[in-house]
């Protein structure tokens, strides 16, 4: 069994950008645990599947791509989930929210995935720069300055990537290009 979760990942430019404010928190605020996995989009939380079953999760997800369309992201300054997380703030277009909502039924029947948490609490896209290991202490000296921060990229997500945890980080599995052009 290994971890995997399911996301959409920015270009690379904007990758190096959040890498870097995560590369602040670990010198600056002592968390380092964002560092883990690349600047992501999660849509679908982990989840537990079989190594030896690969296959069938990712012709799944293959599957589900043909019908779904790249959707427009815009990212725009910082949010947090008092008192641990900050993130890259990500708009809630129609286009994301029906995408995530897509993906989390097409794997529940299709797959058995179920997230029992996300079942009982809206969507909220956004990308961890500090993650749970941000101390209270830490959040509070960093939140005022992250809350005032202006930020603004916009990008088009194109690809579903699929995410394999390793025991100590996340690494791009496979992705699958999302068929259609954008909304």
């Amino acid at each position: 069994m290994s971890l995997f979760f399911i996301a959409l990942l920015p270009p690379q430019h904007i990758q190096g950008y959040a890498n870097q404010i995560k590369q602040h928190f670990a010198d600056d605020y002592g968390s380092s645990h964002a560092q883990k996995s690349p600047p992501h989009i999660t849509l679908q939380p982990p989840f537990e599947w079989q190594d030896d079953n690969l296959i069938v999760l990712e012709s799944c997800l293959q599957g589900f791509v043909v019908s779904q369309k790249a959707v427009p992201i815009t990212l725009s300054g910082f949010g947090a989930f008092v008192p641990r997380v900050i993130y890259i703030h990500v708009e809630k277009s129609p286009e994301l929210l029906a995408l995530q909502a897509d993906l989390m039924a097409y794997v529940e029947i299709n797959l058995g995935i179920v997230d029992k948490v996300s079942k009982t609490r809206p969507f909220t896209p956004h990308m961890t720069v500090a993650f749970r290991d941000l101390t209270r202490q830490n959040f509070k000296a960093a939140w005022p300055k992250y809350q005032q921060e202006k930020l603004h990229f916009e990008f088009t997500g194109a690809e579903l990537t699929l995410l394999r945890h390793n025991n100590k980080r996340w690494h791009i599995q496979s992705q699958f290009a999302l068929s259609g052009k954008e909304q």
